[in-house]
């Protein structure tokens, strides 16, 4: 009975939850929308990438902050110990923000999503030191089949031709570093609060990191009508639903898994390009999704006993 136990506790912590899986998937549907919202953000504003960067976790923490003192006040309150934690968690994300911008001036989309792809080789090493969670043999392949399927997507030829400077190599090296702090941070508070209070903090806090810079960043003006309805698409829908829907993930899941699962994000950005924008998909990177779809099914899959 023993060792009956002890198996299916083991196969259960390396089986990742299907709820938990489905909400990373949901949450990824979302945060791919992000680009398509910026993208016609930009194509109908000139905004500096830092200001839009600020005004998205502003904006996201006041929607938070008013709909939790109109309808939960009671899930603001944070305990003096866990700020310290909430700010590291806001501080990441508000940083990530800054050198995903960097890197996308210096290296170029392509390039910087690549190196943002090694955020689940971070994520679960991380977590293994901190959490103790296994590094398995499935956990490595799927890690493997993401980062390759996300080359392919972003362009074999584009990287080729990418002319990486020490700065942009840096810049880059901070990317999955950034992208898997906020996880760790997340993963670390989840369980003592409510998805909603951890952002509330999260985004406010990031918010504060990015203000300072924002006297050195010229400010948009005159917003046309539709730019606010994109910002509004990108504020509700790739940020407060997304992240939301994702932290509520990491409390079923392992971060490691979790942080593997969000790189279907990558074949659903290339889908959205398809079907919305009409950039065609080439043979490359219809090979990519396959495999960084592959990586997932393989986390997502509850093996039997």
């Amino acid at each position: 009975m023993s060792q009956t136990t002890t198996t299916f506790e083991r196969e259960s912590i390396e089986s990742p939850d299907l709820i938990g899986s489905l909400a990373v998937l949901s949450a990824t549907a979302c945060w791919a929308t992000s680009g398509l919202f910026v993208k016609l953000i930009l194509s109908n504003q000139d905004v500096s990438a830092l200001a839009l960067a600020f005004w998205r976790d502003l904006c996201t923490f006041l929607v938070l902050l008013v709909g939790l003192r109109l309808f939960r006040p009671q899930w603001l309150k944070a305990k003096k110990d866990d700020l310290l934690w909430l700010g590291g968690l806001g501080a990441s994300i508000g940083t990530f923000h800054i050198f995903w911008n960097l890197a996308v001036f210096l290296n170029g989309v392509a390039v910087a999503t690549v190196q943002q792809a090694a955020m689940p080789a971070v994520v679960a090493v991380g977590a293994w030191l901190i959490w103790r969670e296994r590094l398995t043999a499935r956990k490595i392949l799927a890690i493997v089949l993401a980062f390759v399927g996300t080359v392919l997507v972003c362009g074999v030829g584009v990287l080729g031709e990418a002319d990486l400077t020490v700065s942009g190599f840096l810049v880059g090296l901070f990317l999955p570093i950034l992208y898997a702090a906020w996880n760790l941070f997340v993963k670390k508070v989840r369980g003592s609060y409510n998805p909603f209070t951890t952002l509330t903090y999260g985004f406010g806090f990031a918010a504060l990191v990015l203000l300072p810079i924002q006297f050195f960043t010229p400010q948009p003006s005159a917003l046309p009508p539709s730019v606010f309805l994109y910002f509004a698409g990108l504020v509700v829908v790739s940020t407060i639903i997304g992240f939301s829907i994702y932290t509520f993930a990491l409390g079923r899941l392992q971060a490691s898994i979790a942080s593997i699962l969000a790189m279907s994000e990558i074949p659903i950005v290339a889908v959205y390009a398809y079907l919305l924008l009409g950039e065609r998909m080439t043979l490359d990177q219809v090979i990519g999704s396959i495999l960084v779809v592959a990586g997932v099914l393989m986390l997502s899959r509850r093996r039997r006993e």
